[in-house]
Formats: structure tokens, C-alpha cells, sequence
């Protein structure tokens, strides 16, 4: 199928619909953007009186590595160290990114013959990297490098032309790991490592609920997370739920993550301070500047509240070390900003009109970011 024109979603490319978004107008970036209100030194307390995380102070420092990529992937490794992967917006080499200087300088490490991919995850753990290619077939890729990116080995390349692979997360350790892809035979499937990610399997699928229609975005690479020994997962299409599984991906119980779903709705990614506590934030990419009822809430890990708007598309959601303070960003077609709530996601507070497809955040008020038209940014 012929490659579409920049503003269409990378779904688009295989004939399926808009929920792989990707590809969008080429609008150049803002150099600075408005701090985040918040300073590093404030420490507002959460709902049960505890301290909260520090809030993000802002003062970003942006660059633009290469204007052809569109970078949905990131890896917050510290203060110093991130990843981050994407596309090419005219069909060139899906491209790898890692800085050590905290955003000084940035080297491409990007792995041989990728050209056509699309690079939507990076997971970094310890020395050992992981990047997905997102797409149908033989487009769903891993690669894996032990040696800050200077040689990749292709780990997994799905064979089944029913499967499309969006996100990738790895356990507290890095030795065990999860992919998920569109359903299959009815069911979300679920690919497994035990080994750091040097072999891959498809793991049984009799724990996993039925899920016609419904799928992970390939948004910013956090549809799939975990936190301790657990894994969620973040969803939309025929239904919007949120999954959790507490036995290495073989059983996951489904509850109603409350962002509105359809066919391009739904939620887009979540994140999660504790097993208890999480967000998850997503919309509309039919209808981006649709912004109610974009994010929701868990403190049990397992019932969730909805109704809760950010003033733009949530794509992606970061907490900053406690369970009260957490950043969302989205930057899709005109809906694009940054917010951030101290409450644990019951209210939000627009901080930005910059926003981005992946933000991550460290503790302390750290936080990383990656976007459209190769736009990387740390503050």
C-alpha cells in the first residue's frame, strides 16, 4: 500500500483503522516552553495528607535531533541518560536516539536495516535496551542491545499476519518481560521473555478476557506497564478497560478504565506509582479537540474514576515518584498541551501549550519528553 501523506495515522498505512496514529502536520516547535508553575522545592501533600512528589519545575531545554523523525518512543534512565525511538516521516530508517550528557549531545544508535519500521517503544534496563517496531506481520519487531546501542540483535519477528504488537514493558529487574499485540482469535495476545529479552514467546491464552475490536495504542509505547510484579493494561476500541495481571501476563482480570471508547477512542496509556495507585489518560484521535472525560484514577489498582478532563488529548502520563503528582502530555492535530495534577489524577492543571506523544519523569522533578519533527526536550 502506498505510503499516505504526513498527516494521516501510521495505522493508515495497512489499511486498518486510526488507532495507530503516528504520522502528523509538520508544525515546528516551540524552543521554550512555560514553566510548569510548580517549582521543584514545592511539596504539596496528596488526598491522604502524605507528601506529595516534587512537582515538576519546567525550564525545558529542546532539541531537534533529525526533523524527519516522529518519536513516540523514551526511556527515562536518569537525570543524565535517555532513549528515545520513532519514524521517518518519508519513509526512511526508523531511528534510535541516547543522550549521557542530560540532553547536551545526542548519538544515534539506531540499528541496521529499519528502514519502513516504526520504532513506538524503547525500554532500557541496567545495560540491556529493547526497541519495538510496531505494524502487521513481519513489521513487529524487537531488537536488543547490551552495549549502549553500538550492535542490536533481532530478538522476535512476528510471524503471524493477525498480530500488530504495540507496547513493551519490562518487570523490576529487567529479566522478565511482556509485549502486547492486537487481538488474535478474539483475545489480546501476549508475548513473553524470562531471559532479558534474548528469546520471546507467545504466551496461552486462556487467562485473557475476550477482547473483539479492542487494542493497545501504539501511542508512546505506555499502553502496557508494570510496577512491582504486576502488568497493566491500557485500552480502547469496542472497549476501554483497563487489564491487570499479577502472574507474568498468563491471567488478567478487565475493569472499565472510563474513558469513553470507540473506534480511535479510548484509553491511550496509564501509568502507575504503586500497585494501587494509577492513571490513565487517552481521547479521541477522530476527534482530538474533544477533551472531556480524558483522564481517570485508581487507588485500589483495580476500580477506576472517570469524568475527568485535561484541556487536550492525553497520550501520555508520567508519575514523579509518589502516588499524588503526575505530568500528562498529547500533541495530536491541534490538541496539544501539558498538564499536571498533585491529587493523584483528581484534578489537573494545564502547565504547558507545549505538549508531546511521550513524556517520562523521574523523581525529584526531573522529567523527559519526546515528540513530533524530531523534538526532544528535558527540564
Amino acid at each position: 500500500m502506498n505510503r499516505p501523506t504526513l498527516d494521516l495515522p501510521a495505522r493508515l498505512r495497512n489499511g486498518r483503522s486510526m488507532r495507530r496514529l503516528g504520522l502528523v502536520t509538520l508544525t515546528a516547535l516551540a524552543l521554550t516552553v512555560p514553566p510548569f508553575g510548580a517549582t521543584a522545592d514545592a511539596a504539596p501533600s496528596g488526598p491522604s495528607g502524605q507528601p506529595a512528589a516534587k512537582a515538576f519545575a519546567g525550564n525545558w531545554k529542546q532539541s531537534v535531533l533529525d526533523p524527519d523523525q516522529n518519536f513516540r518512543g523514551l526511556a527515562a534512565v536518569s537525570r543524565s541518560q535517555a532513549w528515545v525511538s520513532g519514524e521517518s516521516l518519508t519513509g526512511g530508517k526508523a531511528k534510535v536516539f541516547r543522550t549521557t550528557d542530560s540532553g547536551k549531545t545526542w548519538k544515534d544508535v539506531t540499528p541496521p536495516g529499519t528502514e519502513g519500521l516504526s520504532f513506538r517503544d524503547v525500554e532500557v534496563n541496567g545495560k540491556v535496551a529493547h526497541v519495538l517496531a510496531i505494524g502487521p506481520g513481519q513489521d513487529s519487531r524487537i531488537y536488543r542491545s547490551t552495549d549502549g546501542g553500538a550492535t542490536w540483535a533481532e530478538t522476535f519477528r512476528n510471524t503471524d499476519e493477525a498480530a500488530f504488537y504495540d507496547c513493551m514493558a519490562f518487570y523490576p529487574g529487567g529479566q522478565r518481560g511482556l509485549a502486547v499485540s492486537d487481538p488474535v482469535d478474539g483475545k489480546l495476545r501476549i508475548l513473553a521473555t524470562t531471559d532479558a529479552g534474548r528469546s520471546w514467546k507467545v504466551l496461552p491464552n486462556e487467562g485473557m478476557p475476550a477482547s473483539d475490536n479492542e487494542y493497545g495504542f501504539a501511542a508512546s509505547g505506555d499502553c502496557l506497564t508494570t510496577v512491582g510484579n504486576t502488568a497493566f493494561l491500557i485500552t480502547g476500541g469496542s472497549k476501554s478497560r483497563a487489564l491487570r495481571s499479577d502472574d507474568g501476563g498468563l491471567t488478567w482480570t478487565a475493569s472499565d478504565n472510563r474513558i469513553p471508547a470507540g473506534e480511535s477512542a479510548g484509553g491511550f496509556a496509564g501509568d502507575f506509582a504503586d500497585q494501587r495507585h494509577g492513571i490513565a489518560v487517552g481521547g479521541d484521535f477522530a476527534d482530538p479537540t474533544d477533551v472531556q472525560d480524558t483522564a481517570s484514577y485508581t487507588t485500589d489498582g483495580r476500580t477506576w474514576t472517570g469524568g475527568i478532563s485535561l484541556t487536550h488529548v492525553g497520550e501520555d502520563v508520567s508519575f514523579l515518584g509518589g502516588p499524588w503528582t503526575a505530568v500528562a502530555a498529547g500533541d495530536y492535530r491541534g490538541s496539544t498541551g501539558t498538564s499536571l495534577t498533585t491529587d493523584g489524577g483528581r484534578t489537573w492543571t494545564r502547565v504547558s501549550d507545549q505538549g508531546y506523544h511521550a513524556i517520562e519523569c523521574l523523581p525529584g522533578g526531573v522529567c523527559w519528553a519526546a515528540g513530533r519533527k524530531g523534538a526532544v526536550a528535558r527540564g
